[in-house]
């Protein structure tokens, strides 16, 4: 008896699995089913900005850097190779904060736009635009940003929340059967020394950042993954994150890996101002390696 239920138990799973199109099986298996509708939204890390190799009219032509390299292109390519068939609309653009998604921006139409009820997934990366984030970094490079400034920017986070809590609430109304799922931003620069005996980026010089402003930029990008965490498991969202559930210690695959801890970092430092690269807009966002290992990340969160 207790065998024939536990087989039962098995195949009721395997069925709700295979119902909810989140969990990939043999590529066979994926033949006869609907395409999955797979929407990407959000700002530069969800774009790729950073990671190379962009889809064509969305680098310097309109400067929302798309990358074939981004985290939801390549899990969408990973899925088609193991034979799902994948509807994907990818609308993301680098600055882009929460209100910019249901207005135009840099010449596009709002990204909410692409979002429908037959929705089935959306990836989902916002936030930091809403608290110039980017702009903070900026102040930490060019001044000082220690000390009033980073309690300015904590206080932010606040705001920035209910903005995303409110987004959320949109993105349901128009796709109420979708599976929303969240990505963070990690740690873009080590709170410690530098890696000693490897070559580092130029960024990692001492005028730059000073030992205060690394740790207490490491606070503000702690602050943002809590809030945002905070803020999708209301929303009943998957949040998945270079951070571990403690918004502290980074996850294994992101550990040791913050600009000036290694040679092979996950994020671009000064590298990016160099003829040809992408310039300042992607100082300070995740690589291609980064974006692969965000993609990873996303993966085991949804059993894909």
């Amino acid at each position: 008896m207790r065998i024939t239920f536990a087989k039962a138990a098995g195949s009721l799973v395997a069925t709700a699995l295979a119902v909810s199109g989140l969990v990939l099986g043999a590529a066979p298996a994926q033949a006869g089913k609907a395409p999955l509708n797979v929407v990407a939204l959000g700002d530069s890390y969800g774009s790729g900005t950073g990671a190379g190799d962009y889809l064509d009219g969305t680098g310097v032509a309109n400067g929302c850097w798309r990358s074939s390299n981004s985290y939801s292109e390549t899990l969408v390519a990973r899925l088609r190779d193991r034979g799902r068939q994948v509807t994907f609309t990818n609308v993301t653009c680098s600055g882009a904060s929460t209100a910019a998604l249901s207005q135009s921006f840099k010449g596009e139409p709002p990204q909410l736009d692409a979002l429908s009820r037959n929705t089935n997934v959306v990836f989902l990366s916002i936030g930091t635009s809403d608290i110039d984030f980017a702009g903070y970094g900026l102040q930490c490079i060019a001044g000082d940003c220690s000390g009033q400034v980073t309690q300015d920017q904590l206080a932010k986070l606040q705001g920035m929340g209910q903005n995303v809590a409110a987004l959320l609430g949109e993105i349901k109304a128009r796709s109420p059967r979708a599976k929303i799922v969240m990505s963070g931003y990690g740690s873009q620069l080590t709170a410690g020394e530098n890696a000693p005996g490897v070559p580092l980026d130029a960024l990692c010089g001492p005028e730059f950042f000073s030992s205060q402003e690394r740790i207490e930029g490491n606070q503000v990008a702690s602050g943002i993954d809590a809030t945002l965490r905070q803020t999708a498991r209301r929303a009943h969202a998957t949040y998945a994150s270079p951070y571990l559930r403690n918004s502290v210690d980074l996850h294994p695959t992101f550990a040791g890996r913050s600009l000036c801890q290694s040679a092979e970092p996950h994020y671009r430092g000064f590298d990016a101002l160099a003829p040809g690269q992408e310039g300042a807009e992607a100082v300070l966002h995740l690589n291609t390696a980064g974006q692969t290992a965000l993609a990873d990340l996303i993966q085991r969160r949804l059993c894909w």
